[in-house]
């Protein structure tokens, strides 16, 4: 409050700013006459030594490297305190991890509809399965993960890794789930998101072959894949680090 008054002061003066905000003019010049917090002003001194210190590092690093420099520099200073300084400072790291989109809609393509709204529940193994894409970054390059998940048992029976998004992924993944499961599931709803893998021919004729009939979440909506999105991901990367006991819940 106090900065909002000092910044219109002169505008409208004190008295009758603080008569707006029904603040008492005097309680301003005590808080302006009061001596500042020693946080305050080891605030005032490290700033600057903050902002040397990431301008002479290219204007790339983000709070734990900023942190390291400064502590190197004999600067004693915790990184929780970097990060609100930096904040003040407004300025932040560069990432190098590019951003990735896993949904990417064919607007063309024919969409299902949403058969299960919301509803991730069912009586028995194979009534309904959902899928969906994640990425997991390594050390050479970013890899893409395809799984289907039953419903009933919130088990993964399908599930592929690749070095790209392609409609093939997901079919692989799909045919580790029919194989496990058997060769006609008739009745079973397969759901994932609007993603163009979901929306494409040869994955439609792939679920007709098992007898399995497609569904699309809902546009706008972004619970629509809700059971996908939520504990699968966790028992996804022990899947990734090969635990087999993720199949046993």
């Amino acid at each position: 409050m106090a900065e909002f008054i000092d910044e219109n002061r002169d505008e409208f003066g004190v008295e009758p700013i603080c008569t707006t905000v029904e603040v008492a003019p005097s309680t301003y010049y005590e808080f302006k006459s009061r001596p500042l917090s020693a946080r305050a002003m080891r605030d005032a001194v490290m700033m600057p030594i903050l902002l040397a210190l990431f301008q002479a590092n290219y204007s790339v690093y983000g709070v734990r490297k900023l942190w390291i420099a400064a502590t190197r520099a004999w600067h004693d200073i915790g990184r929780d305190q970097v990060g609100r300084l930096m904040r003040q400072l407004d300025i932040q790291g560069v990432s190098r991890r590019r951003k990735v989109h896993t949904i990417i809609p064919d607007e063309s393509a024919t969409r299902p509809p949403d058969l299960v709204d919301r509803d991730f529940t069912a009586d028995a193994p194979n009534q309904l399965w959902v899928s969906d894409l994640t990425y997991v970054p390594t050390w050479d390059e970013m890899g893409y993960v395809c799984f289907i998940v039953d419903a009933f048992s919130r088990r993964i029976v399908g599930w592929r890794v690749a070095a790209h998004m392609r409609t093939q992924m997901v079919l692989d993944a799909l045919e580790m789930a029919r194989w496990s499961r058997g060769t006609r599931l008739e009745g079973l709803v397969t759901h994932s998101d609007a993603g163009s893998q979901f929306t494409s021919i040869r994955y439609g004729e792939r679920l007709d072959e098992i007898g399995a009939v497609p569904s699309i979440g809902s546009i706008g909506d972004s619970y629509d894949n809700a059971l996908a999105e939520s504990d699968v991901y966790w028992r996804l990367g022990l899947l990734m680090r090969g635990d087999a006991s993720i199949d046993q819940r």
